[in-house]
């Protein structure tokens, strides 16, 4: 049997992975982009996503650094 992969616990329960949440974030501050802008480039690479949902991913991130 397959043993689970250790993750953070601040993506349990998540439905992207922790790489597309982390690019958003990392995006979102470093080139202060727009939630929009955000949904709009993960659409070109084939990732479906609101911007509403990049909204508490960067907050609940943010969060966890501080």
């Amino acid at each position: 049997m397959t043993k689970p992969i250790a993750r953070d616990p601040i993506y349990r329960g998540r439905v992207f992975d922790a790489e597309i949440i982390e690019l958003c974030v990392r995006w979102y501050i470093t080139y202060r982009l727009s939630y929009r802008d955000l949904v709009a480039m993960m659409a070109e690479r084939g990732v479906v996503v609101a911007h509403s949902t990049i909204v508490i991913k960067v907050r609940d991130r943010l969060d966890a650094l501080l």
